[in-house]
């Protein structure tokens, strides 16, 4: 469950998660609001193996497309979510004008009837109060 601060547009992505030339079907739902763009995509992975090659991938392909901001990854914790692949914070704060978008994300998995559902959250830009992209994760609930 994501509360986003607006209504939200439902897409589905393939991105190259699987290795090699295997696209994997990713479906995210997100919005603009305040500066900012808020969205969760999810995935299923049929077993942990898979999840963590799958969650590596993810993220680096998400900082690769933060080229030139200063990345901070840190150990995130999620209620419910799995121990492996472990959630993951990423902070890139825009470095200047020209510099790439600030980013907010974190990845977590959890297991549902012997598959990963894997998430990336995400908050893209400058949202006009500070306290939004926590306030967003913090309102992140698995079942």
């Amino acid at each position: 469950v994501a509360l986003l601060p607006c209504k939200p547009d439902h897409a589905t992505r393939n991105l190259p998660l699987g290795g090699g030339s295997v696209s994997v079907a990713v479906d995210v739902t997100g919005c603009e609001a305040g500066g900012a763009t808020f969205a969760v995509a999810h995935a299923t992975a049929e077993d942990a193996a898979q999840a963590e090659a799958w969650m590596h991938a993810w993220r680096a392909a998400t900082r690769s497309q933060l080229t030139g901001a200063a990345i901070v990854e840190t150990q995130a914790t999620l209620p419910r979510a799995a121990g492996s692949p472990a959630p993951v914070r990423l902070e890139a704060p825009q470095q200047g004008p020209g510099g790439p978008m600030p980013a907010h994300v974190l990845w977590f998995a959890q297991q549902r009837a012997g598959k990963m559902a894997l998430y990336q959250a995400t908050v893209l830009g400058r949202p006009t109060s500070a306290e939004a992209p926590g306030a967003f994760f913090e309102g992140l609930r698995l079942p």
